[in-house]
């Protein structure tokens, strides 16, 4: 009589039965987790590896370094915003639909990558050399974005201002619905960000704006 073949355990797959991606979207995971749960500078590599379930040695096949890893983390979010702030703003519509459009979806990323905007706004000063130009770049993308919608609103009247200061506060004060959104809270993603594009443009809109917004 041959022996039973134990059942495969539920879950996920050991690190030597995963592919490479899998693998490295795990480590990406834990990696995540623990940088917002802990900051960048608190976590260790091997509570990574231990987290994703990886040895410490196997983990640098995957990853260079933690500070690659942060790389990696905050970069495919930023690149994400830049994509839809570019599609947003270079749409045909009018320039005040383009502006509620980019305070909403920016609110909607913003709530979907809180945790890489957690570790972003708290380890601001992590990256160096050419990781932190490269993401300099996709954010001064995305300020620029909105900067051309404010400017398009502006020239149309629409608005009462285009100055950068105000631009850059609207940006600022979407970033920071990460720092208090709960799951679990009174408001869905989208009603906070129609409660914030009111609260926004009622501020810098013209009378004839508010008029005719929705």
């Amino acid at each position: 009589m041959t022996a039973e073949v134990p059942a495969r355990r539920r879950g996920r797959p050991p690190a030597s039965e995963a592919s490479p991606g899998e693998t490295r979207e795990r480590i990406m995971r834990a990696g995540m987790e623990l940088f917002a749960e802990k900051g960048f500078h608190a976590t260790s590599v091997g509570e990574i590896g231990e987290r994703a379930g990886i040895q410490r040695g196997a983990l640098y096949y995957h990853i260079k370094s933690k500070e690659e890893l942060l790389f990696q983390i905050r970069r495919g979010y930023t690149a994400h915003m830049l994509e839809a702030a570019e599609q947003i703003a270079g749409a045909d519509d009018e320039p005040m639909a383009k502006l509620r459009n980019l305070i909403r979806s920016h609110v909607r990323l913003i709530i979907e990558h809180r945790h890489e905007v957690t570790i972003a706004l708290r380890d601001a000063g992590a990256l160096t050399g050419e990781r932190q130009a490269d993401l300099q770049e996709l954010r001064d993308g995305i300020q620029q974005c909105w900067q051309r919608v404010v400017d398009e609103a502006y020239a149309a009247g629409r608005l009462r201002t285009n100055d950068h200061v105000v631009t850059n506060s609207m940006v600022a004060m979407l970033n920071m619905v990460s720092a208090w959104y709960r799951p679990d809270g009174e408001h869905t993603p989208d009603q906070i960000a129609d409660i914030l594009t009111l609260t926004l443009l009622d501020g810098v809109s013209t009378p004839a704006s508010n008029k005719t917004k929705g």
